[in-house]
């Protein structure tokens, strides 16, 4: 049996995610959870092998628990679920040990086929994304992008930022003081050639990062 932790702060989304699973007669939602607090929570309680995981959730992100996730339960397989593009996300979300990304608008049947994949060791990206990946190859041979020289905490802090929110709502969605906020804000406008927080924001909107 398949045993599936789903996180995603939407209700609705749980449902219907745990309606397609459910209708697999070796798969079982064990548990749901609507943040990342819950997630760490559930997991002392329940035994999952695969955890369904939202990027976009309230206080810290799927992304930032990602790194944990692979720290404290590395026999669990995490599958990232989100609205974001593979574009901007998958390639971190391939570093920081999960073992496949799908957009929400993916098809049942093939959401289905990606559980087993994982469940099996394999990982599961779409073609897409591989086309992405040879595409960075190349981009690395002739020169990349500056963000892509961020850590995964600066990269974080960066879209964070960009988004608006303030020092204080960022050090509690992360868990790191306010001070460390401001070390990696100034690291970010280093490696980006960037000198104010404006021109972060423009930054990271012309490049469809948030």
């Amino acid at each position: 049996m398949i045993k599936l932790m789903i996180a995603d702060d939407h209700a609705l989304l749980r449902t219907g995610l745990k309606k397609i699973i459910c209708s697999e007669t070796d798969m079982e939602v064990t548990c749901e959870a609507r943040n990342a607090e819950d997630v760490l929570i559930l997991l002392r309680k329940n035994k999952v092998s695969i955890i369904i995981l939202d990027i976009n959730m309230p206080g810290r992100s799927g992304l930032d628990l990602l790194y944990d996730l692979k720290t404290m339960y590395p026999g669990i397989s995490v599958l990232i679920l989100s609205i974001n593009s593979e574009e901007q996300f998958a390639r971190r979300c391939l570093e920081a040990g999960a073992s496949g990304y799908m957009n929400k608008d993916i098809e049942p049947d093939e959401f289905i086929s990606a559980i087993r994949k994982i469940a099996q060791g394999h990982k599961y990206f779409s073609d897409r994304f591989m086309e992405i990946l040879l595409e960075e190859v190349e981009n690395r041979r002739t020169g990349k992008m500056p963000h892509e020289a961020l850590s995964a905490r600066e990269f974080e802090v960066m879209r964070l930022i960009a988004n608006g929110a303030k020092y204080r709502e960022i050090a509690e969605a992360m868990s790191i003081s306010e001070k460390t906020i401001s070390t990696y804000r100034n690291r970010i406008l280093t490696k980006l050639n960037l000198k104010n927080t404006d021109q972060i924001k423009e930054y990271a909107r012309r490049n469809e990062l948030v």
